[in-house]
């Protein structure tokens, strides 16, 4: 299958693959060998997020970063609402087509609620979990609610996310702390699966869901306790602004207690683009914790 847009080679060397998925279908990658690790991404990013953990732990570890139907390779299926209990379900199918077992889960923004409405649940299919800038529960306090309402719920909102691609455009570089960082290539990058109205819908959808998704968040946050003997390595980007203060890390150490944490004065939001070296090296200290289930 080819392409639907072009990745700097250098930056993204990896083999395409993909999963048909009803009438459409998931790209993803699938690097390396050894304990497999599933790499989850949020909004409106892809697989791409990734690659420089891919690139650091393919000799150690069997990595797969997919994206959601709707996001970087990915193709929707026809009538697809982009909701995040869909992406879930998508990733669950994934998780089952690709046989992974005893994994190693890692999450940012909305791959938390979509990785762990998986986790509750297959908790013995889980070696470890790392948690980057995300949450997994009803957004109560005001700077999520008020992004959600600006982002996916005024006339505004969509106006900017379908017309001007404001997510891909303005968001992600002014999520990125390491300004150096935020290359022509890579905003290419996360412009590129967004080249008409129509596909920029679920970027729109992703922060509108915050408000509408609450009953579904509160039944992940009811089977949080499941996880209270899961290994976890908590990361979490201090300079964050989109609604990711450390009173968020906070209930990730309560509802992971076997949780060792890492506060990045020098990370925003995007974590794997400021501090890559720090995910790849919470990927192995769960793989070191672990190693009985190895």
């Amino acid at each position: 299958m080819k392409r639907p847009f072009e990745v700097d080679r250098e930056e993204y060397p990896f083999a395409d693959r993909w999963l048909p998925y009803r009438d459409g279908h998931i790209h993803y990658i699938d690097e390396g060998q050894g304990p497999a690790v599933l790499l989850l991404h949020g909004n409106p990013t892809w697989s791409y997020l990734y690659r420089n953990v891919i690139k650091e732990l393919r000799q150690e570890f069997r990595l797969v970063a997919p994206d959601y139907p709707g996001f970087g390779m990915s193709k929707a299926p026809k009538d697809y609402r982009f909701t995040p209990q869909e992406q879930s379900e998508a990733v669950k199918d994934l998780i089952r087509r690709l046989d992974l077992r005893n994994f190693i889960l890692v999450v940012q923004d909305w791959g938390g609620p979509i990785g762990l409405n998986y986790a509750v649940r297959h908790r013995n299919n889980l070696l470890g979990l790392v948690v980057m800038n995300t949450w997994a529960w009803p957004a109560d306090h005001w700077p999520m609610k008020g992004f959600s309402l600006a982002m996916g719920g005024w006339p505004i909102g969509r106006l900017l996310q379908t017309r001007y691609n404001f997510f891909a455009k303005v968001i992600v570089p002014h999520g990125i702390y390491h300004s150096e960082k935020v290359t022509d290539s890579l905003r290419k990058a996360y412009t590129d699966p967004f080249p008409t109205p129509e596909s920029r819908i679920p970027t729109w959808v992703f922060p509108r869901q915050i408000r509408h998704a609450r009953a579904w968040l509160a039944d992940i946050e009811s089977n949080m306790p499941h996880l209270s003997d899961l290994p976890a390595q908590i990361l979490w980007g201090t300079k964050d602004s989109a609604g990711f203060p450390l009173e968020q890390m906070a209930k990730w150490q309560k509802y992971l207690p076997m949780n060792e944490t890492e506060i990045l004065e020098d990370a925003s939001h995007y974590v794997q683009e400021d501090r890559p070296d720090r995910v790849t090296a919470s990927i192995r200290k769960i793989g070191n914790r672990t190693q009985g289930g190895l």
